[in-house]
């Protein structure tokens, strides 16, 4: 959405700082991307902190690791259709991802 912005405001407009959202709209690809990357910030938030947890107790299983790899691609699949506007490849990639860190997050506490 970087380099939509460039096209859209000028890439001097676009690198000199925050400019309100309501001057130049947006590709509409554009504006899925950055729902995309919100999303995917807001996830990582519970993703990270699992993950360190995991990290620090010391804790890999074939479960964590695998849930691990699973929501990396995932996350990565789910930004690519939603930036895309596939709707139910979306929906399932991030389904998937929510299983994966479930799965860490119970593989933390020993119930994986």
């Amino acid at each position: 959405y970087v380099i939509d912005r460039m096209l859209v405001r000028g890439v001097w407009k676009a690198m000199t700082g925050p400019v309100h959202e309501s001057a130049r709209p947006q590709s509409a690809w554009a504006l899925r991307a950055m729902a995309a990357h919100k999303n995917a910030i807001e996830n990582l938030v519970v993703f990270a902190p699992a993950v360190l947890a995991a990290t620090a107790l010391q804790i890999s299983t074939p479960v964590s690791r695998w849930a691990a790899i699973a929501y990396f691609w995932a996350r990565a699949l789910h930004y690519l259709v939603y930036t895309a506007g596939i709707p139910v490849v979306r929906t399932l990639a991030f389904l998937v991802g929510a299983v994966a860190n479930l799965a860490i997050i119970l593989t933390v506490f020993g119930w994986v």
